[in-house]
């Protein structure tokens, strides 16, 4: 079933980064020529500019193929043994995407599922790919967080329409030491049933599978406060968890959800905002993808050296959060 045991003596290091985005780009000014807003109230409100959209046909396994292509490219890998695809805008409600994704990335009968925790899901992610490859039940994994949230999305609701973009990013993983770059350090989760509400597509499920499947809604301040609240929060267990003040750290990579709330955490953690990384003026929120979207464009742009202190941290609809703890390897995004 291509299980393998790890080779090495218990760290998960991530040893290559990709991503993929749409060719269509939806500014700021096209949403204002038909909602009720303007640049200047959505780039003052979140930070977004710009964000990208898949065209009529184009799924989320399409950007996760390209994703995970690139990321197995900038790991010199042609075969992983286990493959984990992150999203809430899954291809079909049934089966999962990932096993696609992986017939289609050449990768024989690996193992392959999904996992939904919104956007926390990528953290969620990598949680579960360190316990398989610390267990010894896997020595590599692709990880892929991937959302097209644009066929979700209620397009004329003014308050959720301009915030979301579609891509994905991805990650390898392989079994490690701790003492190498790319050292998966710490990690932290959490989850409240009872906010469920605050981000929720009601209909289509099992609950009301009447309703249509596409009518996303989201509670805006109440998910700001939690956001800021919770992301903090996570951030500070894991680098209590490998003994790093604020001032180690040399990148800070939240989900990229909105700038008033990245700022908002590095001012509670006491972090200069020229070490909180952002691209969400260019992409939007992503859901699943922010986090390896976002590291895989911090590479590309030159913002991660080998050995620096990176810590990660989501939140998302579950309500579910959690945050990461690592080193960065040598490696170069694709």
């Amino acid at each position: 079933m291509g299980t393998r045991h790890a080779a090495g003596g218990g760290a998960t290091v991530l040893a290559g980064v990709g991503s993929s985005v749409p060719v269509h780009v939806v500014t700021n000014d096209d949403l204002a020529a038909r909602l009720d807003t303007s640049d200047e109230w959505i780039r003052s409100r979140t930070g977004i500019v710009t964000r990208h959209v898949v065209a009529p046909g184009v799924a989320t396994s399409d950007l996760a193929v390209e994703a995970g292509g690139h990321a197995l490219k900038s790991a010199g890998r042609e075969n992983v043994d286990v493959v984990i695809v992150a999203t809430t805008t899954p291809d079909r409600q049934c089966p999962a995407t990932a096993p696609a994704v992986a017939a289609r990335l050449g990768l024989g009968h690996v193992p392959a599922f999904d996992v939904n925790a919104v956007c926390s899901g990528f953290v969620y992610g990598l949680a579960t790919a360190a316990g398989m490859l610390g267990s010894g039940l896997f020595g590599s994994a692709l990880l892929i967080g991937a959302d097209t949230f644009s066929t979700i999305l209620d397009h004329d609701d003014r308050s959720t329409a301009f915030l979301f973009g579609d891509g994905a990013g991805a990650v390898v993983l392989r079994a490690g030491e701790p003492d190498e770059p790319g050292a998966l350090l710490a990690l932290d989760m959490g989850a409240d049933g009872d906010l469920e509400d605050l981000i929720i597509v009601p209909d289509g499920g099992a609950r009301n599978p009447d309703g249509p499947a596409d009518r996303f809604a989201m509670q805006g301040q109440a998910v700001y406060r939690q956001a800021v609240a919770r992301m903090t929060e996570t951030t500070k267990v894991v680098l209590e968890k490998v003994g790093w003040t604020p001032e180690d750290v040399d990148l800070f990579v939240g989900h990229q959800a909105n700038q008033r709330i990245l700022d908002a955490v590095a001012g509670r953690l006491g972090l200069p905002l020229d070490r909180v990384y952002s691209n969400l003026d260019r992409v939007g929120n992503t859901a699943a993808a922010s986090i390896p979207l976002a590291l895989s464009d911090a590479v590309g742009e030159g913002r991660l050296d080998t050995g620096d202190k990176v810590a990660l941290a989501a939140f998302g609809g579950g309500a579910t959060w959690g945050g990461a703890a690592l080193t960065w390897p040598e490696l170069r995004a694709q």
